[in-house]
C-alpha cells in the first residue's frame, strides 16, 4: 500500500495478526506533531494503529524500491525464451532475513507441551 492510500485505509477496520513484541521509539518533534495531527484527524483510530500502519506502509514502499541487480545465474526463461537472471541485490537477502525472523517469531509463540 502506498503512503497516499493510508488515509482511505485508516477509515476501514484494521485486521491482521499482531506480533507479541512491542517497540518503543522516540520521534522528532516534527514527526510527533504530524502524528498528533493525524490522531486529531482520526480520533476514533488509536495512535498505536496509526504508527503501525505508517511503519507497515513505509516498509512495503522501501522493499519495493530495492534495486534489482542482475546476477549471472539464469533462473528462468521468459515467454520469448530470453534468460531471466537471479537478483543479487538487497531483495533476496532482505526476504531471507525476513523469513528467518518470522520463523523465530512463530516458534517463540509455541508453548512446550509438558
Amino acid at each position: 500500500m502506498k503512503l497516499n492510500k493510508l488515509m482511505q485505509y485508516w477509515e476501514k477496520e484494521f485486521a491482521g495478526q499482531l506480533s507479541e513484541e512491542g517497540y518503543q521509539i522516540k520521534l522528532s518533534e516534527e514527526d510527533a506533531a504530524r502524528l498528533e495531527a493525524l490522531s486529531e484527524m482520526f480520533p476514533k483510530y488509536p495512535q498505536e494503529n496509526l504508527l503501525r500502519d505508517l511503519i507497515h506502509s513505509a516498509l512495503n514502499e522501501l522493499t519495493s524500491s530495492f534495486p534489482y541487480v542482475e546476477g549471472k545465474e539464469v533462473i528462468a526463461r521468459d515467454e520469448e525464451g530470453d534468460p531471466m537472471y537471479a537478483d543479487i541485490g538487497p531483495t533476496p537477502t532482505f526476504l531471507t532475513l525476513t523469513r528467518k525472523h518470522l520463523k523465530q517469531i512463530h516458534e517463540s509463540k509455541k508453548t512446550p507441551a509438558h
